[in-house]
């Protein structure tokens, strides 16, 4: 949403708190899901991204408490708020969705940060279970807001780095930083050229309709879950990968060296897969960022898809609903397209001519009734905000 939409929801949601809680809130903040142009799972092996915001957002109204209490409340749950205390907050006791605020809460006290508690009320556009980072924005927000309140005085990658702690500890989802930190500090009109190993980054002109192209997102709405065992079980032989290799994680593997690095894993097919999608996947980042400042934009396009490739053939985490959109599109005009996000379901992005956009939606919805899935829900994804206060 643009600034004057985040306005609009940050008045309704200050309503509802009010309605909730008896009183106004001290503030409203707002944090985007992303979308990842390319660079996927990479940032768990230390790796690039480049990642762009949207403009769905997660949205929180909060106000400081001086005894201890948290109260969360979701616009998506027809309950009262939920009621704990900050005292109690341990890792993995909650498995709903308060676990994600809750978990942020957690994270800021054990890195020493004094918190009394919250009131706490919570809406989001970002569509649940697409892979656009729904949780992330989530989190990114409580703790945006917190800091703010608090003066806590952090900066957005540190903020990053807490509320993936909260994801992977308090939560138990094995997630990298990329989401966090896409939430926290991209900016808009632009992606970020993120180097996860040290948290570098780099923001890119992202403005495709300025040159005629358009970037859709298809949410083909396969619900997946990263706390589900499939991710856990790539990254975890990613780590074995690195292990064999004797290096600190597959970022230090060099474009140059896979060969090699292929030729030492020839026993154990299934991580010998996992790292050459790693190492290829990076150099493809690179690649892309190295396009973008050269003003070749359309050139991407092939690199999207030689993205895809490796993540359905040597990753193993597309599905067939996927499948369908980027082949689809393929097949219809579009230069480039691949799955994005975590995969086993979520979305794919499709890079096309401004032109070419409606007859490539139309096919991919043709062709999803054709098969008998679920209708994909399509639409343009813009580079927007990254966190920010609206209210």
């Amino acid at each position: 949403m643009g600034e004057a939409v985040a306005g609009d929801v940050a008045g309704a949601v200050g309503e509802r708190f009010r309605k909730l809680y008896g009183a106004d809130p001290e503030g409203v903040w707002a944090a985007p899901g992303r979308v990842n142009l390319i660079g996927e799972h990479t940032d768990y092996n230390d790796g690039f991204v480049m990642p762009f915001a949207l403009p769905h957002t997660a949205v929180a109204a909060v106000s400081r408490r001086g005894d201890g209490v948290l109260r969360l409340h979701s616009a998506d749950i027809a309950a009262d708020p939920v009621e704990l205390r900050v005292a109690d907050l341990a890792p993995e006791s909650d498995r709903s969705w308060t676990a994600y605020p809750s978990g942020v809460v957690w994270a800021l006290r054990e890195a020493g940060h004094e918190l009394t508690g919250a009131d706490i009320h919570l809406a989001s556009t970002v569509p649940s279970g697409a892979g656009l980072s729904s949780s992330a924005a989530l989190e990114v927000v409580v703790a945006l807001a917190l800091n703010d309140l608090y003066s806590l005085g952090l900066r957005g990658w540190q903020l990053a780095r807490l509320c993936q702690r909260a994801e992977n500890v308090y939560v138990g989802a094995p997630v990298g930083i990329m989401d966090q930190t896409a939430s926290a500090c991209c900016e808009s009109g632009h992606a970020l050229f993120l180097d996860t190993r040290d948290l570098s980054q780099r923001q890119i002109p992202f403005d495709l309709a300025a040159e005629g192209m358009r970037l859709l997102v298809v949410d083909t709405q396969v619900k997946h879950s990263h706390s589900e065992g499939e991710y856990g079980k790539r990254r975890a032989g990613c780590e074995k990968g690195a292990a064999l290799l004797g290096v600190d994680a597959l970022r230090d593997v060099a474009y140059e060296e896979l060969g090699s690095a292929l030729d030492r894993l020839a026993d154990d097919e299934e991580v010998r897969r996992l790292v050459k999608h790693v190492v290829t996947e990076d150099e493809r980042v690179e690649r892309v960022v190295s396009l973008l400042e050269s003003g070749d934009t359309r050139a991407i396009g092939p690199v999207l898809v030689e993205g895809h490739v490796s993540l359905r053939d040597d990753f193993r985490i597309s599905c067939p609903e996927l499948d369908l959109v980027v082949d689809t599109a393929l097949a219809t005009g579009a230069l480039g397209a691949r799955m994005t996000g975590g995969g086993f379901g979520g979305s794919a992005i499709v890079l096309a001519e401004e032109s070419d956009v409606d007859a490539i939606t139309k096919a991919v919805e043709e062709a999803f009734a054709a098969a008998s899935y679920t209708a994909p829900r399509v639409f343009e994804a813009v580079p927007a905000a990254g966190a920010r206060r609206v209210g």
